[in-house]
């Protein structure tokens, strides 16, 4: 058998050879062959490449992963699993956008740092349905306080107000945002540098807004000023969150457009506030007071009669 030494000579006596004949011809060891299972060779050509195979299986998986991505066709947007993706959300993650929109502030954008290009319908659907139901049984229950300080005040059931709160502030949390997204997106064409929020993004915005409006049983408290006070906290707490998320967006417009579309945006979160709390919650009548005496006047054709009392008439 021969020894290691001599296997060494005839493989680069026959290597020397072949080099001497063929100069482009690349070598390989026999080495080669008793590479270990795991490591990649490399072959050292006349066009010195490296890698090749570590490419050429790279490309095949990139390959197969696109096409396995083909495959998976996007669910359409009438079916159910379309919309289940934007209610899959988990409770810190409701609990820390709801804690984003009780406490605004300058320099703190609602989408980027709760949202993170993420937004959803669970919390703005359940929050306006729970807005809805407070108003309506809220209204409810003044009225029958109102029965309670005049018993002259019929109470029933006034079960059209669910109808009345569903409507509107589910029309509010949608139709605004729909039109606001809409002149953004024109606003966009006209100012290049204008990114507008997507469609949810402003839906959710819009929908976490009103979560401050459900702590407003206080209402019920019938003390006109501060009523009236609970409802100026709520709305200065509500609009300010909307006015520092949407100036990222509209301080690339001119100062007129955006002053106004600000303003306009305040006030008709304004009329929401408004509107529920003369609707809802109307005001309570005073106590009662026994009404005074009520004195008739005589006609002035009637002549008074000109007789006296009988212990002053004269003898």
């Amino acid at each position: 058998m021969a020894s290691a030494d001599e296997l060494t000579f005839h493989e680069f006596e026959e290597a020397t050879n072949l080099l001497a004949d063929t100069p482009d011809a690349a070598t390989t060891s026999r080495s080669d062959q008793l590479t270990p299972q795991g490591h990649v060779a490399v072959a050292v050509g006349s066009g010195g490449s490296y890698g090749a195979e570590d490419e050429v299986e790279e490309e095949s998986d990139k390959a197969a992963l696109l096409q396995e991505q083909q495959q998976q066709q996007q669910p359409g947007f009438w079916t159910f699993s379309y919309y289940q993706s934007f209610f899959d959300v988990d409770t810190s993650q409701v609990l820390d956008r709801i804690k984003g929109s009780l406490l605004p502030r300058p320099g703190h954008n609602f989408v980027r740092h709760h949202l993170r290009n993420r937004p959803d319908l669970y919390g703005p659907f359940w929050i306006c349905a729970t807005l809805a139901f407070v108003l309506a049984v809220t209204g409810n229950l003044t009225l029958v306080l109102a029965q309670r300080r005049d018993p002259s005040i019929h109470y029933s059931p006034q079960f059209h107000k669910v109808t009345v709160a569903g409507i509107s502030i589910y029309c509010y949390a949608w139709l605004v945002p729909l039109a606001l997204w809409g002149f953004l997106r024109w606003r966009k064409g006209v100012q290049e540098r204008m990114g507008p929020y997507t469609f949810l993004e402003t839906v959710c915005i819009y929908g976490y807004s009103l979560f401050v409006f459900i702590p407003m049983v206080l209402w019920l408290i019938p003390v006109p000023w501060l009523q009236w006070l609970f409802g100026a906290l709520a709305l200065g707490l509500s609009a300010a969150g909307l006015v520092f998320t949407l100036w990222p967006v509209v301080r690339e417009d001119t100062r007129l457009v955006a002053t106004v579309l600000l303003s306009v945006v305040v006030l008709l979160h304004a009329l929401l506030a408004m509107g529920c709390k003369l609707y809802f919650f109307q005001s309570l009548p005073p106590e009662n007071v026994a009404p005074p005496p009520q004195i008739t006047s005589l006609p002035s054709n009637i002549a008074l009669s000109p007789t006296l009392p009988q212990s002053l008439a004269p003898s």
